[in-house]
Parts: structure tokens; C-alpha cells; sequence
């Protein structure tokens, strides 16, 4: 396992175009996602800091639902890594009850495009899809419990009130993506 920061896409870039294969048999592309605030994180279902966030991702699409829109992007090499594999994607997304959209980059060119590094990689875009935040989802990967300070929400909720982020950013770091 290779610890890596997510690279920061420069803030007021446009949300990179996709269209891709979800879990549910849905292709949905970047037009499809009409949520006012639209977060993409990129992670995969082997890494041991994409698992750990796994819950909290499903509470905040649930406690944001209606207001921002989830977006999961696996982009690792699924024939090195099996787990990370299409059809690991579809039983991890059975298994923990994803519902919001879990897709599938096979070619990596959507992870290229958005310069993603790690899993959990977010991004967090504003409803004229520019971004306005890239970093960590919350203080403590490791410990839900230990959590001070939940980055992800703070920065939709300013997305939210259509204010920039107020804080300082810190990057993500988990797993690098295992590019083909």
C-alpha cells in the first residue's frame, strides 16, 4: 500500500465531461447530475482508507439527499486488483447499501481527467460545476469516532449558501489509483 495526497485540481476548473457505467446498469454522464452541489470522489473497494470512509460517505449522501448529489468513481486496474473489479463493485455497492451512483473507469480516463491521486479522492463542485473543493473528507480516516472536524460537509454546506470554502484545506491521502 502506497500513501499518496490528493494532487489539488486548481479551484474554478470545470467539472472534466464523463460518461460511465454504473453498478446499477445506469451509464450517467456529468449533464445527468442536476444537484445543486455535485461531489465526485474517487476510491475503490480494496484500499483501507476508501473502506473506512465507506459509511460516512452513505450517511452523507442520505443526511444531503435533494441538496448535493454523491458520486463514487472506481478507477483502478480491476484485472491487477480483483477487488477492485466491475462485478466487486456491484456486490460491495449490495453489501453496503450504496444508493447514489458507483461507477466504473475503466479506461482511467475520467481519473486523468480530474488529475484524482488517491482513494477517497473529493471533489466538490458548485451548480455551475466549478470546482471549490479537493481535499479530505474529515479529520481522522482511521476513527469515525475521533472526528473533529468533517471538511466535506463544512465545504457543501458553504457550496450550499453559494459561499467559497473558509477554511484551510487538507489534502486527501489514501492509496494511490493502480493505473493500468
Amino acid at each position: 500500500m502506497s500513501l499518496v495526497q490528493s494532487n489539488g485540481m486548481a479551484l474554478g476548473t470545470k467539472a472534466p465531461a464523463f460518461s460511465l457505467p454504473g453498478v446499477d446498469g445506469v451509464v450517467r454522464d456529468l449533464e445527468s447530475l442536476e444537484a445543486k452541489v455535485l461531489v465526485i470522489v474517487f476510491t475503490c473497494n480494496h484500499c483501507p482508507y476508501a473502506i473506512a470512509c465507506e459509511d460516512r460517505l452513505v450517511a452523507f449522501a442520505r443526511d444531503y439527499a435533494g441538496r448535493a448529489q454523491l458520486v463514487l468513481i472506481n478507477s483502478n486496474d480491476g484485472a491487477r486488483y480483483p477487488a477492485d473489479s466491475f462485478e466487486a463493485m456491484q456486490e460491495r455497492a449490495r453489501e453496503k447499501g450504496f444508493d447514489f451512483p458507483y461507477l466504473h473507469d475503466e479506461s482511467q480516463e475520467v481519473a486523468r481527467a480530474y488529475d484524482a491521486a488517491c482513494t477517497p479522492d473529493p471533489f466538490v463542485f458548485d451548480e455551475s460545476r466549478k470546482l471549490v473543493y479537493n481535499g479530505r473528507i474529515d479529520d481522522s480516516w482511521q476513527d469515525e469516532g475521533a472526528v473533529t472536524r468533517r471538511d466535506l460537509r463544512a465545504a457543501v454546506d458553504r457550496a450550499l449558501e453559494g459561499q467559497p470554502v473558509d477554511f484551510d484545506v487538507a489534502a486527501s491521502m489514501g492509496c494511490s489509483i493502480k493505473w493500468k
